[in-house]
């Protein structure tokens, strides 16, 4: 069993300095993840990938209800999915402000049209990744762990328990699933 496993045993266990021990552990990789995830937004964005670790290390091991943490893996795709929840609640916040939260009414002569931005598409993948969850939970998880956490298949294979094959054909449903989901509600 690791270091971080031993760790993570002893969070679960309200082991209170146990996470101040894991920090410095876990830090840095899960910088690179919010990095990873940052990349993928738009230029100018509000919130950082440090902003975003230390908000979702306070989700992860500051709450009452602690999830489960078997081991490494689990732990990080839990980091990645807290990660992927505060850009996906960043992503609203900001187009609930744009669709009339305080802004000025403009003549639309004024108004040059621009095109779909990264919080938008976000908000439709996402939307499309639950709408997958209704119909196959697993499939949902596994897109996740691909996407959001930019494991590799055989990664998010060993995490979900499931073999490489099934892995690839779970990918290759799921990627044209959401496809065809996205692609209806940009129609829409």
């Amino acid at each position: 069993m690791s270091d971080i496993t031993q760790i993570l045993v002893r969070v679960e266990q309200g082991d209170g300095k146990a996470a101040e021990e894991l920090l410095p552990l876990v830090y840095e990789e899960l910088r690179r993840l919010a990095a990873h995830k940052m990349a993928r937004e738009a230029p100018g964005h509000t919130l950082q990938a440090t902003a975003l670790v230390h908000e979702a290390w306070l989700r992860l091991v500051a709450k009452d209800d602690q999830a489960e943490f078997r081991d490494r893996a689990y732990f990080f795709a839990a980091a990645a999915e807290a990660m992927r929840r505060i850009l996906i609640e960043n992503a609203r916040r900001k187009q609930a402000q744009r669709h009339g939260g305080g802004q000025v009414r403009l003549d639309v002569t004024e108004i040059q049209i621009a095109a779909p931005d990264k919080e938008e598409e976000l908000l439709v993948v996402d939307e499309a990744l639950e709408k997958l969850a209704l119909r196959d939970k697993g499939k949902a998880e596994f897109v996740k762990l691909r996407y959001f956490v930019g494991l590799t298949t055989e990664q998010a294979a060993e995490v979900l328990g499931i073999s490489v094959a099934t892995a690839h054909r779970w990918w290759s449903f799921s990627r044209a699933w959401l496809y065809q989901q996205v692609e209806q509600q940009k129609k829409s």
